[in-house]
């Protein structure tokens, strides 16, 4: 269950559209046409590109990234021990809440980590106590100390 498929095979095209889209995103009525503008191509193969990466798993997520904070929310990194056994039942129970921003197996005691993102600082604890009356597990919380921004970019 935790074996990882080999890393899909990214072109130069592929390269360019990670480091386009890592920042500076058109507002615009047409932006992924000004992105695929600028990188040479059509905006149908830019978004197909994209389904393919997302589809297979080189991206995980695509979409914007808010400082929370700033509009009176919060975020926290969270971590649950779930009996394997129950891995699959937890995992479907903790990814009901709207409340979770993505979630991730680890090989660790704590083997279920996520962010948990609500619109006020209250509502984590609401938030984290529906999670442990539904899996009966306790939630480990990990406030945000200090913020690092991490850009990744690709040789094209």
């Amino acid at each position: 269950m935790n074996a990882r498929s080999p890393a899909a095979p990214l072109d130069e095209l592929d390269r360019r559209i990670i480091n386009a889209l890592q920042g500076g995103f058109p507002i615009s009525d047409e932006p992924y046409r000004e992105v695929a503008d600028s990188l040479g191509t059509t905006e149908a193969e830019l978004l197909a590109r994209l389904q393919r990466m997302l589809d297979t798993k080189v991206l995980t997520r695509f979409g914007p990234m808010f400082q929370i904070e700033r509009l009176g929310g919060r975020f926290v990194l969270a971590a649950l021990a779930v009996p394997e056994a129950r891995f699959a039942e937890v995992t479907a129970q903790v990814n009901a809440l709207p409340e979770v921003a993505h979630n991730y197996r680890r090989e660790h005691a704590l083997n279920m980590w996520f962010v948990l993102a609500t619109e006020t600082p209250e509502g984590i604890a609401q938030a984290i106590a529906r999670i442990e009356a539904a899996t009966g597990l306790p939630v480990f919380a990990f406030p945000k100390l200090r913020e690092f921004f991490v850009d990744m970019r690709l040789k094209a």
